[in-house]
């Protein structure tokens, strides 16, 4: 599990971890009762993340930008390697270099 601080809904800073739902096949971030999701499929040690979503209350505070930093950091801790077939990691995999390692080609 990764943990994290973030700063949710005006709070001062929260613990908030990200945690990947192997029987449900996602990677979650709870706020406030409520889960951000990365959606993904495992094919050997390739995980394609195929659906972001982050619940409309918390949109643009970077909860997606948190919750797919933690969704890759774990990826890399187990050695695995990405497809990022949603939009919104492919855009933050192209501003954050230092996950270069983790594209699958």
């Amino acid at each position: 599990m990764v943990t994290e601080r973030a700063a949710i809904s005006g709070q001062d800073a929260v613990p908030a971890a990200v945690c990947d739902n192997l029987e449900r096949s996602r990677f979650e971030l709870e706020l406030e009762g409520a889960l951000a999701v990365i959606d993904y499929r495992r094919q050997g040690a390739v995980v394609s993340f195929d659906h972001a979503e982050v619940p409309a209350r918390f949109e643009g505070r970077g909860i997606g930008s948190r919750l797919v930093r933690g969704a890759l950091e774990l990826t890399r801790a187990r050695g695995e390697r990405v497809v990022a077939r949603c939009s919104f990691v492919a855009a933050y995999l192209s501003r954050h270099p230092e996950f270069d390692d983790l594209r699958s080609a």
